[in-house]
């Protein structure tokens, strides 16, 4: 599984808590999980998702959330 965090460079608080909560996330829900922050205008993310807000995740390709920081539990129900 691959999780991407998607933000700022450099990243603002809400992109690290985010980075942070993914990876936190992972391990509570026991996937097993490469979890990576892209930089929102790199061009890898706009050819992928247009131009998210930030921050963003995506899981496995897809974009499930965009501006909003979701918490440790929201992101481990996703991920099962």
């Amino acid at each position: 599984m691959r999780i991407e965090v998607i933000g700022l460079e450099p990243p603002c608080e809400k992109c690290n808590q985010l980075l942070e909560n993914a990876k936190k996330a992972a391990k509570e829900a026991g996937v097993e999980a490469e979890v990576v922050k892209l930089w929102v205008l790199s061009e890898e993310v706009r050819q992928k998702y247009g131009l998210p807000l930030s921050p963003a995740l995506a899981i496995d390709g897809i974009l499930v959330v965009q501006g909003k920081l979701y918490s440790v539990d929201r992101i481990a129900g996703l991920l099962r």
